[in-house]
């Protein structure tokens, strides 16, 4: 019985080393009228693999063979099965349909709904994400600030500061998820993206972003997160954007759709809108 197990196992041995080999698949991501979709998010989310598409929806990733999942907060998440390499993929997504328009009545108070803490270490940047010159595409970090809403909130303003910038061509985009349960899961409750262009400095810059849709959170708990989506990686030597640090607890990503894990500090982003009252 033995000498059977033992021979069954080494016949499943290269099937589950082919199973795990990693394959490169490129490709493009449209929408349904054939144009490129911006920085979408790519990924095996149960591997821990992920990855951001150029401007214009092209990719490249190593991954396992598995489904390839692609999100973006504009569209209908799309899948690849992944069954060898790949030089030419087309993934269409098709458009989210806009949630009916909300409002609630009553008076309104201008409030912060998360301030960042206490900055430690001023003189020094040290919370850091960057490209890789190895890759032409950002691996989708993302970190940010836990806050919670106690009423109805209008978002106005996403303010955080950038202590230095060495990625020529840098964009950043803010996200927000809401946080089902303790640890999650965390549901991104965005419709339409926020990207900005972050310039490159060895100096610190304030950035005041107002969001184009209005993005109204109902009481409960949220993370506010800033990710590097894209730059220019044609040139050698550091690619880092750089961030001071707060002490208030949040969560951080490494990878684009990669599990999101405690973090003892924040980046010092602060959201300012109206409270419902």
């Amino acid at each position: 019985m033995r000498k059977i197990k033992l021979l069954a196992a080494l016949l499943l041995f290269p099937a589950l080393l082919a199973a795990q080999e990693h394959v490169t698949v490129k490709g493009r991501v449209v929408n349904e009228q054939g144009e490129g979709i911006e920085y979408v998010q790519l990924g095996v989310p149960r591997f821990q693999i992920g990855s951001i598409s150029g401007a214009d929806g092209r990719f490249e990733i190593k991954v396992p063979r598995d489904t390839l999942v692609f999100f973006h907060v504009s569209y209908q998440q799309g899948m690849y099965p992944v069954t060898g390499p790949a030089d030419d993929v087309v993934v269409v997504l098709r458009e989210q349909e806009l949630p009916p328009a909300m409002s609630i009545g009553g008076r309104t108070k201008e409030k912060y709904l998360l301030r960042p803490g206490t900055m430690i270490f001023k003189d020094t940047g040290v919370i850091s994400t960057w490209l890789s010159e190895k890759s032409p595409h950002s691996s989708g970090r993302e970190v940010g600030s836990v806050a919670r809403a106690t009423k109805p909130f209008l978002v106005q303003d996403i303010t955080l500061t950038v202590y230095s910038n060495k990625i020529p061509g840098c964009v950043g985009s803010i996200n927000i998820y809401r946080i089902d349960g303790k640890k999650g899961p965390f549901v991104n409750v965005l419709h339409r993206p926020i990207y900005f262009a972050v310039a490159e400095s060895d100096k610190p810059q304030h950035y005041d972003i107002q969001p184009s849709e209005p993005i109204l959170l109902e009481p409960g708990r949220y993370f506010i997160a800033f990710q590097l989506v894209d730059g220019e990686v044609s040139q050698t030597g550091d690619l880092s954007i750089e961030f001071n640090i707060y002490l208030k607890k949040s969560f951080l990503r490494d990878v684009a759709l990669g599990e999101l894990e405690a973090f003892p500090v924040n980046i010092g982003i602060a959201v300012k809108g109206l409270e419902y009252q």
